[in-house]
């Protein structure tokens, strides 16, 4: 079946600074994996050595016709100490933007994806009270310097997921196992997100830019189907409430849901997002498990139905249409897909995953749903946090050892789709007849 998503939608990829990079020495995940936390025993300091790569890459992006990119900035290069700049890490971020929009890729930056200074974990990180202040003096200094080559950002990425591998699930940096951590970790990143976002829109538009800049967060969603009981019914309501609901209506409308406040507004009531930003890969079956206090007593399950992605998860296209479909009724924004992918090293699974995940795009297109963008994850395989470098979610291949890029068979499909901005009967039996 072929299907087309329009001549005005983008498409890319999405990448993390920590991920690609490699070469930093100065923040959370090179300590973690200095501390052996790493699956594989792979390390951060490796990834694609990107930082020395950009040209290179960048000419692969447009080889797979990107419209757009979206990237991260490495907070622990641009703020190596408390309040002082380095000069080389700006410069550095600015020639890679200024190659972005001299290549036609317009340029979405990300300011947390996950990893931050050596200094701002040592103070305590996110639980720290006045982080949501040394968040915006950060993104402050990079918008005085970046603000004029970029006009779409996202504050914080997956403030959930980083917020439970890191203070509940102990599995990332710093390994804290606390309810209250998350917490306290969720509701400063809430702050830091509505600070962030006035200071954006207020220093583009001191620029000249006024009512061109984006802002928003990329909010991991995952489908939570409960199984046929009561138990299990209240126990995905509540997952709901404590992975999705509490940071999404907090970065959204200011709201401190409880257990974060009594649903009051401490920097205001407002609405913080000019798009909604979705990372999504798969969905959960809900059981009921009363022993289980941390995931408010549910039981993620498998569907034994679905194919399984290299980590074992669901592969269920239908939850993007889902969650679009709901998110929007709520808040009447564009969206941006800003992350959907999959593992599978042997890129078996993959030509298949972006066709019916994009066959989904085009259904809610055709019904109106103002999704604009998708960003792939990933760009090319990369060191993929606690995974390491065996979990390979990239269009291309990377050979670490010798940092050998290969675009695979999904990617040149990829670039294809991005290219007509279709699915044509020439690009199924091409890419998809096997």
């Amino acid at each position: 079946m072929t299907y087309s998503l329009g001549k005005d939608f983008l498409m890319g990829t999405a990448t993390a600074a920590l991920q690609i990079e490699g070469g930093d020495k100065n923040n959370n995940w090179y300590r973690w994996s200095e501390q052996g936390k790493i699956k594989d025993g792979s390390h951060s300091i490796r990834a694609n050595d990107h930082f020395n790569r950009v040209e290179e890459d960048i000419a692969l992006m447009k080889k797979m016709n990107n419209d757009t990119y979206r990237l991260g900035l490495e907070w622990s290069r641009i703020e190596p100490q408390p309040g002082q700049w380095d000069s080389k890490g700006l410069a550095h971020y600015r020639k890679e933007l200024t190659l972005l929009n001299q290549a036609g890729i317009k340029p979405l930056v990300t300011l947390h994806h996950f990893s931050h200074p050596l200094w701002f974990e040592d103070m305590g990180g996110w639980e720290h009270p006045q982080s949501p202040e040394i968040f915006l003096r950060f993104t402050k200094t990079v918008v005085e310097n970046l603000g004029d080559l970029a006009s779409d950002w996202i504050t914080i990425n997956e403030p959930n997921v980083y917020a439970l591998g890191s203070y509940v699930a102990g599995e990332w940096p710093p390994g804290k196992q606390s309810v209250p951590a998350y917490l306290r970790v969720l509701k400063n990143m809430i702050k830091g997100h509505i600070l962030a976002y006035r200071e954006i829109h207020r220093i583009r538009q001191y620029m000249g830019f006024a009512g061109k800049t984006m802002v928003g967060v990329a909010n991991h969603i995952r489908v939570f189907d409960p199984e046929d009981s009561a138990g299990a019914r209240l126990a995905a309501r509540l997952m709901d409430r404590m992975f999705h609901q509490l940071a999404i209506r907090g970065m959204v409308e200011g709201k401190m849901l409880f257990p974060l406040g009594l649903g009051g507004h401490p920097l205001k009531k407002g609405f913080y997002m000019d798009f909604f930003g979705l990372n999504y890969y798969s969905r959960d079956i809900i059981g009921f498990k009363p022993t289980s206090f941390t995931t408010m007593f549910g039981e993620q399950k498998n569907d034994p139905e679905l194919p399984k992605n290299d980590l074992g998860w669901d592969i269920y296209p239908q939850g993007i249409y889902r969650i679009c479909k709901d998110y929007h009724q709520r808040y009447q924004v564009p969206i941006y897909i800003t992350e959907n992918g999959i593992c599978d090293a042997d890129d078996d699974q993959r030509p298949q995953y972006i066709y019916d995940h994009l066959e989904q795009v085009a259904k809610l297109r055709e019904e109106g749903i103002p999704v604009e963008r998708y960003y792939h994850w990933t760009l090319m395989d990369n060191f993929e946090w606690v995974e390491g470098e065996s979990a390979r979610f990239g269009l291309i291949h990377c050979d670490f050892e010798t940092q050998q890029r290969t675009i695979r068979k999904s990617g040149r499909f990829y670039g294809d789709i991005a290219k007509q901005k279709a699915v044509t009967q020439d690009m199924v039996e091409k890419y998809l007849q096997d």
